[in-house]
Formats: structure tokens, sequence, C-alpha cells
């Protein structure tokens, strides 16, 4: 069974430092299926109603939306991180997009960490959206490594309805990715396509630039009867022009759908 229609959709992260509204004009120009919304300090990614102007405008939907997890949104959208997850639930609903991809928590967050996957289901039984929890990886300097999220880094080693799998991820954490994608079974509903080469820094790197098995794992895809969306999540912060990063992301967007299709090669 192939699923050649599978979306593909590019993450508003991905043309950083531009902004949010920028991601939904590059996305419609280059023919991204959607985007996903990285809820950040940028007010327009937290203002739902602009999102709906500017995603009717460009005649591009929103997928999926990304919840603010990272270091940098602490104070985005309340610092409760429950009421984080219900709006960004609220955002999906409103957006008719099918996904809220979610960290797991940061260990220091231990009233939100010990009632995390049970939070979680609860959140997930009462919608129809997806809550997808992410891969993440060990936190290293030098020789040293410090284990940042709990319960895991890696959600496979708990229960969750789903899974997003991020591939620069799996690259910094220097773990398998197929083996990953194998845990996560009929449960991955998610997939961040990006690349890396096992730095101790989370790359994000256009897909076919590191070592990751970007190709195979979108082959197995189209094979298995995936289900869910393939977003773009790659760094552009150092492109020298707006036509050099958008000529990354039209590179990436060409590569996702080329081996989506089930085609061997680059």
């Amino acid at each position: 069974m192939r699923t050649p229609g599978a979306k593909v959709a590019l993450s508003t992260a991905s043309v950083y430092p531009e902004s949010t509204a920028a991601a939904f004009e590059i996305a419609g120009r280059l023919g991204y299926d959607g985007v996903e919304v990285m809820v950040w300090t940028d007010p327009v990614s937290q203002d739902i109603e602009a999102l709906r102007r500017l995603s009717d405008f460009h005649g591009v939907p929103v997928l999926a939306v990304h919840a603010p997890c990272l270091l940098i949104t602490q104070r985005v959208w309340s610092k409760d991180p429950w009421e984080k997850l219900k709006r960004a639930r609220s955002a999906a609903e409103s957006l008719g997009a099918s996904t809220v991809v979610v960290h797991p928590p940061f260990r220091w967050q231990r009233s939100y960490a010990r009632d995390f996957v049970r939070g979680v289901w609860r959140m997930a039984d009462e919608t129809d959206v997806r809550f997808a929890v992410e891969n993440m990886y060990p936190w290293r300097y030098r020789d040293r490594e410090m284990l940042a999220y709990a319960p895991d880094w890696d959600p496979t080693t708990d229960d969750y309805r789903h899974f997003t799998i991020d591939l620069s991820h799996t690259a910094t954490a220097r773990t398998d990715t197929l083996a990953m994608a194998a845990r996560m079974g009929d449960r991955l509903g998610h997939v961040h396509i990006a690349d890396g080469l096992g730095s101790s820094k989370d790359e994000h790197l256009v897909p076919g630039r590191g070592s990751q098995p970007c190709a195979e794992l979108l082959q197995q895809l189209a094979t298995q009867g995936y289900d869910g969306h393939v977003v773009v999540e790659v760094n552009t912060r150092r492109a020298m022009s707006a036509a050099e990063r958008e000529a990354d992301l039209a590179e990436a967007l060409a590569f996702t759908r080329h081996h989506l299709a089930g085609e061997a090669g680059a």
C-alpha cells in the first residue's frame, strides 16, 4: 500500500529569522500542502484569528500546531504547561489542524513530568486532534551528558497514543532512527523531516545533507499506510539571502515528495 498523497507541510520555524507570516507566503509559493505553526514569541504565531487570515489569504491550511515547549517560550500562553497544551488543542480545533506536537517536560518541571503520560492521555481522550509526543535528546557538553527531559527524551519508553519522530533529534541523540520508528509502529502519527550529523547541537539540516536515513524512513512510510503529515523542519538561519533560504526549502520539499512516492535514489 502506497501513500503518495501524504501531505508535506512547512514548519514556520524553518523560515526563522523571518516571521510566521512569511512562512505562509513561502509555503504557498513553493507548493507545500500546508504549514505547522510553531507557537513561540512571534505574536502572530499565538493569534488564532491572525493565523486564520494568513491561511485564507495564501490558501495554505494549518495542518499542525507545535505547542510552546521551548526554553524561550516558557511564558507564552501562560506559565502553566497544561494551559499551553489546552490552548494548543483549541488552536488546532479552530484552525482545522489534525495534530498538536508536544515535547516531553523538562526535568525541573517536576509536577508536570509526574503526570505527563496520564495527562496527555486525558487530553487525547477529549478531542479528535492527535497529541503526538516528540522524541528529544540528551544535552551534551564536551564529555558530559545531562538528561534534561522527563519521563525520558525517548518517548517510546512510555505509553502514548501518538508519537512525532524528529530526525534531527535522532541524530543529536545518536540513536537508531529506524529502530525508534519501528517501536512507534502504527502510533507514529507525525514526522519532522530534517537531517543531522550526530553533533551535540540540534542541527536540522536539509534532508539528504546529513547521516540520517531520511530517504529510507520516507520510503517505509510510503508502503506502510502512514496517515499522518510530514513536516519539513530545517534550520535556514544561516542563509545569506531570501533566495538561498527558499532554495533550501524547495530542495527539502522535492526530496520529501520524491521519497514519499516510494522512489529510491536521491
